[in-house]
C-alpha cells in the first residue's frame, strides 16, 4: 500500500518530479463537500504525521487523493474518486 506521504516525499526529493505541480485533495469540514484541494506549492514542510500550509497543520490521513500532472498517484478510498476539481 502506497502512504501519501511517501508520495509527497517521492515529488519533492525525486529529480524531475515538483512538488508544486501536485493538487492535493482533502477532508476540509465546513467546506463545500467537506473537502479542499490546494497546490503543492503552498507546502511548506512534511512533517512525521502532517504537512504544513502557511495557514494549517493538516494531518496526512484527511488525503483524500493526489494528482499530479493528469494522473492520480494516490486515493484513499471511493470517496476519492467524487471529489471534483
Amino acid at each position: 500500500m502506497v502512504y501519501p506521504k511517501e508520495v509527497l516525499n517521492r515529488l519533492k526529493w525525486t529529480e524531475g518530479d515538483s512538488l508544486d505541480e501536485a493538487v492535493i485533495w482533502y477532508i476540509h469540514r465546513g467546506a463545500p463537500g467537506d473537502y479542499l484541494g490546494i497546490s503543492g506549492s503552498s507546502i511548506r514542510a512534511l512533517g512525521r504525521g502532517f504537512f504544513e500550509t502557511e495557514d494549517a497543520m493538516i494531518p496526512y490521513h484527511r488525503i483524500l487523493r493526489i494528482d499530479y500532472r493528469g494522473r492520480t498517484l494516490f486515493e484513499k478510498d471511493a470517496r476519492a474518486r467524487n471529489v471534483e476539481q
